[in-house]
């Protein structure tokens, strides 16, 4: 009998949250977070053709940033059928299996795009304070090979938190935080022994996110090092602006993960408004400003991208 309630109870599906307190306006709303996700789709996808057409482009800098693009358009992609369909009305609910799948990819992507900034980081490091042996060392087998690591190291040591997801028993009310699945989210639903997941969970952060943003922090520290002992003033500038772009994408990306940490860690006295507003920054807000930041800021992207619309106008 037990294990048929278990059974039932993990069947079941959950409700997802749609912005708390402004249901009436959901309609409106879902106008500016669907040229939200349009905005995402194009601006990535746009980046990733300038790099696979322009042959200029062809450079380590501009592989990394061709995977850093095709992370957020895959991110896009895992969350816009629940956040929009929450919004236009379409979908309320998500079953537990759905949600478990939808966790892993939104999970994953976050760790890979991590180490895809890491492995940025690395590319500066190496043109800045080695740049003789730039070529060299960066090479397009070395390139393939970072790429496969980060992928292997994003989607294989995730699964063990995540599957056992499903044999958790989930008996308090199955509301979301979100209009999308988190693994926090479900472990606050879970009546069962969390020890496993929560423990797995903080091992898995620490030896990515936590050790990737110390891995460049200590990179751009070397890089600082070798900028400042540099003697013409132009060249120190000119060195220190191929770094900014990146260094936008790193506080993109980070801040909305420590706010979203801080969130769901102390913020439970707050407003689900408040969780809900710091999720989909989490989600949407990389993804949307990181072809922005290279638009602008990399000159090599920005003459591709007004090249590419000024043929479209013609």
């Amino acid at each position: 009998m037990s294990t048929l309630s278990d059974s039932h109870i993990n069947s079941s599906s959950f409700v997802l949250t749609g912005v708390p307190g402004l249901e009436v306006y959901s309609l409106w709303l879902a106008i500016p977070f669907s040229s939200i996700y349009a905005m995402v789709f194009l601006g990535n996808c746009m980046i990733l053709h300038v790099i696979r057409t322009e042959p200029s482009l062809h450079q380590p800098m501009f592989y990394f940033l061709a995977m850093l693009a095709f992370t957020d358009l895959c991110m896009g992609l895992s969350t816009v059928h629940t956040v929009l369909g929450v919004l236009w009305g379409f979908i309320q609910k998500i079953n537990l299996d759905f949600c478990i799948a939808q966790s892993y990819f939104i999970h994953g992507l976050s760790f890979m795009e991590s180490s895809v900034l890491l492995a940025m980081a690395f590319d500066r490091y190496i043109a800045i304070c080695n740049p003789l042996r730039y070529s060299s060392i960066l090479t397009n087998d070395k390139i393939m090979k970072i790429g496969v690591a980060i992928s292997c190291r994003s989607s294989l040591l995730i699964p063990p938190v995540i599957i056992r997801l499903k044999f958790l028993s989930y008996c308090r009310p199955h509301v979301l935080s979100h209009s999308f699945c988190l693994h926090q989210d479900l472990l606050r639903l879970a009546c069962s022994d969390i020890r496993f997941n929560s423990i797995y969970a903080l091992f898995l952060v620490i030896m990515n996110l936590l050790l990737d943003a110390v891995l460049i922090i200590i990179s751009y520290i070397m890089i600082l090092h070798t900028v400042l002992a540099i003697a013409s003033r132009e060249e120190r500038m000119k060195s220190l602006q191929t770094c900014v772009s990146h260094i936008c994408a790193v506080l993109v990306f980070y801040i909305p993960i420590i706010g979203l940490t801080m969130v769901h860690r102390f913020g439970k006295h707050l407003s689900p408004l408040v969780h809900v507003l710091m999720g989909n920054i989490y989600i949407l807000f990389p993804p949307l400003m990181n072809p922005i930041i290279y638009s602008i800021k990399t000159q090599q992207i920005r003459r591709r991208v007004q090249k590419l619309f000024s043929l479209k106008v013609v």
